[in-house]
């Protein structure tokens, strides 16, 4: 794992003074350790019974589609309002300093599916447990939620703390 930390740079004061941002760009720049870091996401899944992938916007899309890839699955995008052009569902969550809502095509998930949440990062848990909830609205089950970095003083798994949780990175 040390090779995939080398590779998150820290940014302070973004977005706003105090914030430590950890970046991850120069970890997708890099092949090698982006097939790295997308192994690691979904070796504890190898063998499990997954009929899909779901990435939340957006960068939860670069690592989920590539787990979905990997795995030969279907990759379902969770996205921001207005930007899906077929009847969507949607939850809306609270955050830190307002609300958010996902959407998803209302057709992307029936009830025998079981879903494997990836995203970039897990922070408060908000994200990750208002996707949980939308994918949970089509009766779908979701198998467990897999991040890149996990920032563990934010307390972000306890939202979570129904569902198996796989994080790479550690701050």
């Amino acid at each position: 794992m040390d090779r995939l930390k080398e590779k998150i740079r820290d940014i302070p004061d973004f977005p706003k003074p105090g914030i430590l941002f950890k970046d991850i760009t120069p970890l997708v720049r890099d092949p090698a350790t982006l097939r790295l870091a997308v192994h690691q996401l979904l070796q504890p899944f190898l063998g499990q019974h997954i009929t899909a992938v779901a990435g939340m916007e957006a960068r939860g899309f670069i690592f989920g589609s590539l787990v979905a890839w990997d795995l030969g699955l279907p990759f379902i995008p969770l996205r921001k309002p207005g930007k899906l052009p077929y009847e969507v569902e949607s939850v809306s969550y609270d955050l830190e300093y307002g609300s958010a809502t996902l959407e998803v095509h209302s057709d992307a998930f029936n009830s025998q599916d079981r879903v494997l949440l990836i995203d970039d990062l897990l922070a408060t848990g908000g994200t990750a447990k208002a996707s949980c909830e939308l994918v949970e609205k089509f009766g779908a089950t979701v198998v467990a939620c897999a991040f890149v970095v996990e920032l563990d003083f934010l307390e972000g798994r306890n939202k979570l703390s129904e569902y198996e949780v796989h994080s790479l990175l550690h701050y």
